[in-house]
């Protein structure tokens, strides 16, 4: 997208508002409901009425309330607006919402790297807590390996933005990403759909859903998705892949009106090749009698989605993800309800990362992570009928996260051409527990003013376990040694939020809020000595936030706008140095330092509308304005000529925007036919801490289309679409070691892809 087609998304947008906003005024003493929030609302068609946008609930503030009614920047997708979004898993989100950076993270099939306003997780290390909180029906997920979701199974999708420091889990600082997956209700329903693409691609889904009993009822949910994969070697092996399976099966018992338990089990497989990136910068190999000599040039033209790796074909990356929850919720009284939520998980990984994507041993690693956690919480919620809401709640985490890894690089060294083999193995235990009290109040202390305070205490206590043994080969066998230690720290943190709300009309609410997040501190998870053990401090960060919600009388146009600023210290930043480069042999080290001060300004927009008959225009746009107030790098003291190593913020592209159209046609008795399409923008993104060129994406725009046919008795559904319409290529996610061999490797979006989805309900 060019500025001026930017600029002219903006005005539209800004217009409807505007009518919106012109509507409410006239008609404030009309009774109407308030309207949804989704950043692509449905529209409502009864018989004898005019198209509507649909009312969105969410539970952004754990209760169900209209979205236009919480004064929180969010986002909601129902089944519908998934369907138009194309979204086959959690990163399809991806340019749909202002200001969040959602993409399959770091070499790794299964894990999801996320973005809100800047603020994330920048390295996929598991001694890390994600930047970005992902909840599926209100449960915790610690790790972002196993978040890249299917939404095969979802109900709604909820992304709040800005630090939810109160109410949520383990606290995040960016923000949250809340699915919900299907409940089984009173009645019988079931659905099959298969998709078949290119690429190989074929997809089968079943739901089904039945009462047992007059207080029972259960549910399945099964899919496969299979594709060959979009990378090939020069040997024609095929990377990039997709084999996964995932059931899920719900049981809701609802013996009376006050009672309501949920049972939940799921259970995920995956068994696919590597995911390879290309080298973006040359590859180094350092000659201990002679010196560096380049090892591979990366070609100068655009990437052709052919790469190497040094393991075999077999060494993939292997996934089992299963949970179980329970979730009981009673109403004691018409102002109180008690619920509580438990759960288990366990997540077990078996990787092959080829971190240089190419045919040389410089950094290939293999992890095989064995994590599980057990999280229980209480909630209290109290409501007076009229004026005053109050929820309070404790919340406890205990989570082991064990792993195995082995580096390899047999070639980053030679002594006189001839090889030097190395090896490392790493065995590490990270235990954490997590402690928290929390309570928030809501009050309308006038008519039309309500006032809301929250507070949440968190003591986060971690173990850590690590064991590394080297192994050279001759001449440096004299190097190999062990090297083991053992820490433990707590961090606490006070969390509180504020804000005042004013509903200036049934249609037109201001806001405004102050909010602090904190994620916890850890430990450096890449210390292979003693000089390099460490502890890191916590992130905080302070948003404070400004907005608008607004529709009209008449349920066709809804504008929402904010603005906010954030002050972020503590910044957990990943570096890669060489200790000793005079040395005959360098040491290389990863660091984790607290080294930076940020300043975010932002605006977000999210605009829809019902144009004509059978007409959807939808818009979100976003800008921030991410930069450091300081960075304090020991490398850039050593050596001012990297000053510029940290000139930008990674995953902070300063314009996000989408705008997004659809014209439903009515067949009569035969149906419905919705053809539709979107536009996405995203401005230039750096994606490693250290700013490499080699690691940024230019500015770049992509383009979808869609077609969906819906049988007049419902029970047919076909939908073809392609993404990336014009087949660009654009970086996604990069690996930063340059301290080994040069590292700079970067991770492509997919080319342009087709499919047809078949889905029949009974």
């Amino acid at each position: 997208m060019k500025r001026k087609h930017l600029s002219l998304a903006i005005a539209v947008v800004l217009n409807l508002s505007t009518v919106a906003y012109a509507n409410d005024v006239a008609d404030a003493n009309a009774a109407a409901d308030p309207q949804a929030a989704s950043a692509t609302p449905a529209a409502t068609n009864a018989p004898g009425s005019e198209a509507r946008l649909d009312t969105v609930t969410v539970t952004a503030r754990r209760r169900e309330e209209s979205a236009q009614k919480v004064p929180v920047s969010v986002s909601a997708f129902g089944q519908e607006d998934l369907a138009e979004l194309q979204a086959h898993t959690v990163d399809s989100l991806q340019g749909a919402v202002p200001n969040l950076n959602i993409v399959e993270g770091r070499g790794s099939s299964s894990a999801v790297n996320a973005f809100i306003r800047g603020i994330g997780q920048p390295d996929a290390l598991q001694t890390f807590d994600p930047g970005v909180g992902i909840y599926v029906d209100d449960v915790y997920y610690s790790r972002i390996q196993g978040a890249l979701f299917n939404m095969f199974d979802v109900s709604q999708v909820e992304v709040l933005r800005g630090p939810q420091g109160t109410l949520y889990g383990k606290n995040s600082t960016g923000g949250a990403i809340k699915i919900e997956t299907r409940e089984p209700g009173d009645h019988t329903e079931a659905s099959v759909g298969v998709t078949i693409g290119d690429y190989g691609r074929v997809e089968t889904q079943f739901y089904g859903a039945t009462p047992l009993s007059n207080t029972v009822s259960a549910s399945v949910a099964a899919t496969t998705s299979d594709n060959n994969g979009y990378v090939r070697d020069n040997a024609g092996n095929k990377y990039n892949d997709d084999g996964t399976q995932s059931i899920r099966g719900k049981i809701v018992w609802h013996p009376s009106d006050t009672f309501k338990g949920v049972f939940s089990l799921d259970y995920t497989h995956q068994n696919n090749a590597l995911t390879l990136g290309t080298p973006e910068a040359p590859l180094i190999q350092t000659d201990l009698a002679t010196g560096a000599r380049v090892l591979l040039t990366p070609s100068s033209g655009e990437y052709d989605f052919r790469s190497n790796t040094s393991f075999n074909p077999n060494q993939g990356q292997k996934l089992v993800h299963k949970g179980a929850s329970a979730v009981f919720t009673w109403e004691l009284s018409p102002s109180w309800t008690i619920k509580s939520i438990t759960a288990y998980r366990k997540l077990d990984t078996a990787a092959f990362i080829d971190i240089d994507a190419s045919q040389y041993q410089l950094g290939d690693v293999f992890v095989g992570l064995k994590q599980s956690q057990l999280s229980q919480e209480f909630q209290a919620q109290y409501d007076n009928g009229s004026n005053f809401h109050a929820t309070y709640g404790l919340y406890y985490l205990n989570e082991k996260v064990p792993s195995t890894q082995y580096a390899f690089a047999n070639d980053l060294f030679t002594l006189a051409t001839a090889p030097v083999g190395f090896l490392r193995s790493i065995n590490d235990d990270l235990n954490t527990k997590s402690y928290a009290a929390f309570a928030q109040a809501n009050w309308e202390f006038v008519p039309t003013w309500t006032v809301t305070g929250g507070l949440r205490y968190t003591d986060d206590s971690k173990d850590y376990d690590r064991t590394t043994s080297t192994f050279w080969t001759a001449p440096l066998t004299s190097l190999n040694g062990t090297f083991a230690f053992n820490t433990s720290k707590s961090f606490d943190a006070w969390t509180p939020s504020v804000s005042l709300q004013k509903a200036f009309t049934d249609h037109v609410m201001g806001y405004v809020s102050a909010n602090r997040g904190f994620k916890s501190g850890g430990f450096n998870g890449r210390a292979n000595s003693a000089a390099e053990e460490s502890t890191y401090n916590p992130e905080y960060v302070w948003t404070y936030e400004a907005g608008f919600k607004t529709s009209s009388d008449n349920g066709k146009l809804l504008g929402n706008i904010s603005v906010f600023h954030s002050d972020y210290r503590d910044f957990q930043a990943r570096v890669s140095e060489i200790t000793n480069p005079a040395a005959p042999i360098p040491t290389f080290a990863f660091p984790v330092l607290n080294a930076a001060k940020l300043s975010m300004d932002g605006i977000e927009f999210e605009g829809v509308a019902l144009i004509g008959d059978g007409n959807r225009l939808s818009t979100q746009i976003g800008y921030l304005n991410a930069k450091y107030d300081e960075f304090n790098d020991p490398r850039i003291a050593l050596t001012p000529a990297l000053a510029h190593l940290h000139d930008h913020v990674p995953f902070a592209p300063k314009v996000t925007a989408r705008v997004a159209a659809s014209h439903t046609f009515t067949l009569g008795d035969s149906g419905g036919l919705t053809f539709g399409g979107d536009v996405s923008y995203r401005d230039t993104t750096w994606l490693s801490v250290d700013n490499r060129d080699a690691l940024s994406q230019k500015a770049y725009t992509l383009v979808g289309l869609y077609g969906i046919y819906d049988s007049a008795d419902q029970h047919w559904q076909i939908q073809a679409g392609v993404r990336n319409l014009t087949d660009k290529v654009y970086k996604t996610d990069a690996q930063e070691f340059s301290s080994v061999g040069n590292i700079q490797t970067a991770y492509f979006g997919l080319p342009r892809n087709y499919y047809v989805t078949a889905r029949y309900n009974f």
